[in-house]
């Protein structure tokens, strides 16, 4: 596993970005960049520490400009006194490079997209050192999955993601940065293959990704599925069937209001679509032509997903869904 650090405003977007990335194993909201030992909540900021993420991940499966390349997509470059509604040095913006070869290819990267032309103004995002990073109090640690209701509300407000729909809606990558040292053909993101905007693509403007070439259609291992975005549990392996349509497949959400179902005549005939029940996060459709003892198959989008294996639940936060895995 490698690991790399990024300074994006409000660690709880940050963090909720990297979780479920294909290859990325674990995301830790903290705070780095400073002078002061062991900051908290209450005095990073007074030591000159701004909010960050560690990023833990496997680099045969994802190179270090697909993490990048998802970094841009969750800022504004071009503003030093913070990010949306967060106001301060403490919510800048920066990269920080654990090595020559990040720091070569960050600064690549930064030169791409100063020369795409999808900003205005100069892109002002630093470039630095990796320094000590100190994970967050467990209370800000997993924010958007613990209290995805508060968590929602505060990014809507905070006018993130209105700044992102207005200049990555045509949904391109950035600039083309220099390719990863890490040896990652096929991983998401960058130069590498799919790119991330799959996701956002998936779970909020009701896309739907080809089939057979998709994260979980063959999935077989034992676990839950979240959603992406909110981490709120949706369906449980022991639903899932190959329904051989080439996307992953469940006979029953994982519990009563864990999905709604929408009228859905975008394509000039009805259908039902499916959407996670807090975040609202586009999943698929829901059809009844599916095995017993339901008789419904739920044909889910992977990018709106992110899978937890059962071996993972206890340590991910998800215990309480431990009982259904033992016979």
């Amino acid at each position: 596993m490698k690991s790399a650090v990024f300074a994006g405003g409000c660690f709880w977007c940050m963090e909720s970005a990297f979780m479920g990335l294909p290859g990325v194993e674990k995301v830790v909201s903290g705070y780095t960049g400073g002078a002061g030992t062991d900051p908290t909540y209450e005095d990073y900021a007074s030591k000159g520490h701004v909010e960050a993420v560690e990023v833990t991940y496997d680099p045969s499966r994802i190179g270090y400009a697909g993490l990048l390349d998802l970094f841009w997509r969750q800022i504004d470059p071009t503003d030093a006194g913070g990010q949306f509604a967060d106001r301060g040095r403490q919510y800048r913006t920066a990269i920080f490079c654990r090595g020559e070869g990040q720091r070569r290819e960050a600064e690549a990267s930064r030169r791409a997209i100063a020369a795409s032309g999808r900003f205005q103004g100069p892109i002002v995002t630093e470039i630095l050192p990796a320094s000590p990073f100190y994970p967050a109090e467990e209370a800000h640690r997993g924010y958007s999955r613990k209290n995805p209701a508060s968590y929602l509300r505060y990014r809507a407000g905070s006018g993130r993601d209105r700044f992102l729909g207005e200049h990555w809606s045509d949904g391109r990558s950035p600039a083309p940065a220099a390719p990863s040292r890490d040896p990652s053909p096929a991983a998401p993101g960058g130069a590498f293959g799919k790119p991330i905007p799959l996701r956002c693509e998936a779970a909020r403007r009701r896309g739907t990704e080809p089939p057979f070439d998709n994260e979980y259609w063959n999935n077989t291992r034992e676990g839950i599925y979240v959603d992406a975005a909110s981490g709120e549990p949706l369906f449980s392996s022991r639903d899932k069937f190959d329904s051989g349509t080439g996307w992953p497949s469940f006979t029953k959400p994982i519990e009563a209001g864990a999905v709604v179902e929408r009228e859905d005549r975008s394509i000039g005939a009805a259908r039902t679509e499916v959407r996670s029940g807090k975040a609202g996060s586009h999943l698929g459709h829901v059809f009844r032509d599916g095995p017993p003892p339901t008789g419904a198959r739920y044909c889910v989008n992977s990018a709106s997903l992110r899978f937890i294996a059962k071996e993972d639940l206890e340590r991910e936060g998800y215990g309480r869904y431990l009982g259904l895995f033992r016979d």
